[in-house]
């Protein structure tokens, strides 16, 4: 898989993250016993497992799915939908259940995750963006470090404001992942400024990371995908919506009909994969932050730029490595999709995505697509060329395709150091 200079550097980086490896492994004991508490108040049983067929209704293993849910993400409720068909799409359905025409929305961590541009109108047009349904829409610069421009903060809500978006996880953005006590912070100091504004948490890559979650330091409404942390890479499909019960009802009349909302939509007989990939979530969450260390670790040791840097705070699973030049992002992504368990025969190459500005390299070789649950990376084309891995079922799969990467990287970095690169 390697050549042995290779296997030597992944071996320091694994000896560099030990210590942060056994914090990670410790901590899954506490997200786990979280998970059987919400089974064992809820009454799981194999009965479940089955769901009603056509309309859905009165289905109590979508019921029972929806309560547990809520218990583990600290929420008041929640609606856990295989309809949902990405964490875009659970956000999207949240935004517009609960903002009306003349509302407002304030994004006060920057610009979005690319793929809800064109959701909010900053893309596109004539497909029923929030700006085409009058809805303004706000944001709040960053700082140069990446930290909420607090102090701008009172300027920001000195106009009325519905909705206040909070992008926990850094998303295709050089910036720190926001960890939940800052989320904390900042939904008191919006609460302060204007107590009816609704704090909405995005919340996709966060979930099971730290011990806390949003909804438990005051957020009115969070988001994610079902493919992503909390499916433990078996769900196969859907997303959720979580918090206050008539913001959730809100978001569900979206993604349903009014007058149907929460009680609508069946669950395929699948909703054993979706209560056994929370089963294995934190499990998959804890492999998936070591792998994310052993990335940081390798390229910071190859004088990468990484962030967030080794044994540095994280907030979400993400990784990210600025290459400031395409061929070695290319390069990368196409040693990693080697190493995947599915497709590890295709060359990814950049490509148009549906929602994205950029086209995109993906190493995405998973069992279910689109998940990056296991180990994965991929990078927008544009400039500073930054590589975003995620992802690692067991951190031994991220050592093999770091190795890969190493060995795809070298003659890159001979040939820029013949022309005097560095």
């Amino acid at each position: 898989m390697g050549t042995g200079w290779a296997a030597e550097r992944v071996a320091a980086a694994i000896e560099r993250v030990a210590p942060l490896a056994a914090q990670r492994t410790a901590a899954v004991r506490p997200r786990l016993e979280r998970v059987l508490a919400a089974f064992a108040a809820e009454r799981l049983g194999t009965h479940h497992f089955a769901s009603v067929s056509g309309y859905g209704h009165g289905d109590l293993g979508r019921d029972t799915l929806d309560r547990v849910f809520a218990r583990v993400l600290q929420a008041e409720a929640a609606a856990v939908r295989l309809q949902f068909v990405s964490g875009t799409h659970a956000i999207a359905a949240a935004l517009f259940g609960v903002l009306r025409p003349g509302d407002r929305l304030l994004s006060i961590t920057g610009r979005p995750y690319d793929t809800l541009e064109e959701v909010i109108g900053l893309r596109g047009s004539g497909q029923g963006s929030l700006a085409e349904f009058g809805i303004t829409y706000d944001e709040l610069p960053l700082s140069a470090s990446g930290a909420v421009d607090g102090a701008g903060l009172a300027d920001a809500l000195s106009v009325p404001t519905r909705m206040v978006l909070i992008q926990r996880s850094c998303g295709y953005s050089w910036r720190p992942s926001l960890a939940v006590a800052e989320i904390g912070r900042l939904i008191e100091w919006v609460k302060a400024l204007q107590p009816g504004c609704v704090c909405f948490v995005d919340n996709c890559y966060g979930e099971l990371v730290e011990e806390r979650e949003p909804t438990a330091v005051g957020a009115d409404l969070i988001a994610g995908s079902l493919i992503k942390n909390l499916g433990g890479t078996i769900a196969p499909t859907g997303g959720y919506v979580a918090g206050r019960a008539e913001l959730v009802e809100q978001a569900c009349c979206r993604l349903t009909a009014p007058g149907i909302g929460s009680e609508g939509g069946t669950g395929f007989d699948l909703h054993r994969l979706l209560f056994q990939g929370l089963f294995l979530a934190p499990q998959m969450v804890a492999e998936a932050l070591i792998s994310a260390e052993l990335v940081a670790a390798v390229f910071s040791d190859l004088g990468y730029a990484v962030h967030p840097l080794p044994a540095g705070n994280r907030s979400d699973l993400i990784q990210a490595v600025r290459f400031g030049a395409p061929e070695p992002l290319i390069a990368v992504c196409r040693a990693f999709q080697a190493c995947s368990p599915v497709g590890s025969y295709l060359d990814p190459v950049p490509a148009p995505m549906p929602g994205y500005a950029s086209e995109l390299v993906m190493a995405g070789g998973t069992f279910i697509d689109g998940s990056t649950s296991e180990f994965s990376a991929d990078g927008p084309l544009r400039e500073p060329y930054v590589l975003f891995a995620q992802g690692g079922t067991h951190r031994s799969h991220a050592e093999l395709a770091l190795e890969r990467a190493l060995v795809a990287l070298e003659p890159l970095r001979a040939a820029s150091v013949t022309l005097g690169g560095t």
